[in-house]
């Protein structure tokens, strides 16, 4: 079986500075291509050096709402800029989103709406899809995305609403990020949303190095766990695991149409 990581903070420890080792484990665990969104404009022009050094990486640079306080308007700018000079490796806006999990992050709200409404006007502008972070979020989210009208579509990361919540973005042409949350039995909202959702609508993620899978509470994910991530569907979705594999993979390259992943890595 072969997979796609949609989402991965590969530029992050416990992968930073042993990339090529990193890669060897996910690429002997079927894993062809990881996805690195950034997280500030900061970390823009690491992130691409990475990418092009390594075969099987890809990236989508974005401002993260968790990160809303370093964020300026010049950083919109430098998002502009980079999306303007492309390259090969360039595949999607993100992480971008909505967060109002804290009292913190929800004093900040307006801020996080002029700064997504800004990285959806520059994503339907250069035509590529955005990675999307949705926490506590999805209804002002999916209101935000209904005006956005972002042709290419995208995918809301780490997905944990409702069945409802969820189809209402599938209908808007966006992708739903399957991660390890679904391994965990008590997640049973979750566990019965993914399960009831069209396959064509799922892709496979692991928001590595954070949202440990079931059983490696404590421990870095790494993308590898995409098929411990894989197991789990299985058991919760008629398909036989090599179908969903696969079924996923496509997925992946229809989400991300400039992502073509080769057969095996190299420095």
């Amino acid at each position: 079986m072969r997979f796609i990581d949609t989402h991965c903070h590969f530029d992050f420890p416990p992968f930073a500075e042993h990339e090529a080792e990193e890669l060897i484990r996910a690429r002997d665990a079927g894993v062809q291509g990881i996805v690195i969104p950034a997280v500030t404009a900061s970390r823009f022009s690491q992130i691409i050096s990475l990418c092009e050094r390594f075969p099987s990486l890809w990236y989508a640079p974005g401002l993260h709402p968790l990160w809303i306080a370093e964020h300026t308007a010049e950083d919109i700018d430098r998002l502009q800029q980079c999306l303007q000079q492309g390259g090969d490796k360039l595949v999607a806006v993100g992480e971008a989103g909505l967060d109002f999990y804290t009292a913190e992050q929800v004093a900040q709200a307006d801020k996080q709406r002029s700064l997504l409404q800004s990285q959806l006007t520059l994503a339907r502008r250069y035509d590529l899809p955005v990675i999307l972070h949705s926490r506590r979020s999805h209804d002002p989210l999916a209101a935000l995305l209904r005006k956005a009208d972002l042709p290419a579509g995208g995918v809301i990361h780490g997905f944990s609403g409702s069945l409802q919540q969820a189809n209402a973005f599938v209908r808007l042409g966006f992708a739903i990020g399957v991660g390890g949350t679904i391994t965990y039995p008590r997640a049973r909202k979750t566990r019965e949303t993914i399960a009831s959702l069209p396959l064509s609508a799922l892709v496979l993620e692991t928001d590595a190095p954070d949202m440990p899978v079931h059983g490696s509470q404590g421990q870095p994910n790494r993308p590898e766990h995409v098929v411990t991530i894989l197991q789990s569907l299985a058991e919760l979705r008629p398909e036989p695991p090599e179908q969903l594999a696969e079924v996923l993979w496509q997925n992946a390259l229809r989400l991300f149409p400039r992502l073509h992943p080769p057969e095996s890595d190299a420095d």
